[in-house]
């Protein structure tokens, strides 16, 4: 429930290949190897009110403002309940969302873009969380030259996998200069790393942080903002379509909450972490404070549309996905509805589109 959304896990991938993950994670009879009970467990709250939500959501700091709306009870004024599904493994986060077997995800856009592209009816409906996706390598390399012959350590299909694969080529290179090393947890990750197992890692907040404050001589290559810019899209708020057709003003309910939790946070960052760190980051309010301010929330991504949809080239070239999504996989009709009526609310958010 805590770690980064990656899908290496062998009831769902055929070994460690990207076809493997593109097998693993097909929406369409989609087979879980589930705990005893835990298939059941989903179906719990079925004769519940229709505006109970059964979401999932990965370990970042993107994640923070879905986290409030659930601790906090955001949505409830508006007559909706977020229930988080507890899965067995990482792998089932974005697996349980793209099989139907929950409604809602905050998941990186790179995981949305192959869902779609494996026919799972979803939408991107608002943002979640920017920046954050940073490249770090050991002592001794300082560019991406010297990461030729390297082993770099990352996540399939996620975003910390497009990014390094994107500053690579930006500087004229590729993952055939590399070794690319993928792994199951995000603690896994950062061990690997300050362990010396890898010679660079591309890893979220909080980790990302850790990693560079506990190994010493370690650099930043890339915070993603050299190759893509300021405020680039991390993770996104996904929904099934029969959800938006069925109950768009549940839909809408969470989106607005997660909007209040970006005010919340914005107003009152300590408050923030005392209400996840602990519960939804493991990690300190020490380190979680420092890694806070390099991936804030924002709700409103309506300006990175292009920029997700670019993406789906990384992706594509990587072996994830067949096409490229079109412009009606983000739809943020309701986004723009939920600004429309909450105007105040919206004129206070520090990091929006302004479009």
């Amino acid at each position: 429930m805590f770690e980064r959304h990656n899908h290496l896990t062998p009831a769902l991938t055929t070994g460690n290949s990207r076809r493997g993950f593109l097998k693993g994670a097909s929406a369409a009879g989609v087979s879980l190897a589930l705990p005893v009970g835990f298939a059941s467990s989903l179906m719990a709250g079925a004769a519940q009110a229709a505006t109970t939500i059964k979401a999932t959501h990965g370990s970042g700091l993107c994640n923070l403002a879905f986290f409030l709306v659930k601790k906090r009870e955001l949505a409830k004024a508006d007559g909706v309940n977020l229930d988080f599904v507890i899965t067995p493994t990482n792998a089932d986060i974005a697996t349980l969302f793209g099989a139907g077997q929950v409604d809602m995800s905050v998941i990186p856009y790179s995981n949305f873009l192959t869902l779609y592209d494996a026919g799972a009816p979803v939408k991107i409906v608002a943002g979640a969380g920017v920046d954050g996706c940073i490249l770090i390598a050991k002592e001794g390399i300082k560019s991406a030259a010297d990461l030729k012959g390297k082993t770099i350590g990352t996540f399939q299909a996620d975003t910390l996998e497009v990014l390094p694969y994107d500053y690579l080529k930006k500087a004229g290179m590729s993952f055939k200069d590399v070794k690319v090393r993928y792994f199951n947890t995000s603690p896994e990750l950062a061990q690997a790393f300050t362990a010396g197992g890898v010679d660079a890692i591309c890893h979220i907040e909080p980790y990302a942080t850790q990693c560079l404050t506990s190994l010493k001589g370690s650099t930043m290559l890339s915070d993603g903002s050299d190759v893509y810019g300021k405020n680039y899209s991390d993770c996104v708020l996904a929904v099934r379509t029969p959800l938006i057709e069925k109950n768009p003003q549940a839909v809408k309910a969470v989106i607005k909450a997660m909007m209040l939790a970006q005010s919340q946070a914005e107003a009152d960052p300590d408050a923030a972490l005392r209400d996840t760190v602990g519960t939804y980051y493991k990690t300190t309010m020490e380190a979680a404070k420092l890694a806070a301010s390099k991936q804030p929330i924002m709700i409103d991504q309506r300006k990175n549309k292009q920029f997700i949809l670019d993406r789906g080239q990384s992706m594509k070239e990587l072996g994830y996905v067949k096409k490229l999504a079109p412009p009606a996989a983000i739809d943020w009709t309701l986004l723009e509805q939920v600004i429309a009526e909450n105007k105040a609310l919206y004129a206070g958010l520090k990091l929006k589109s302004m479009a």
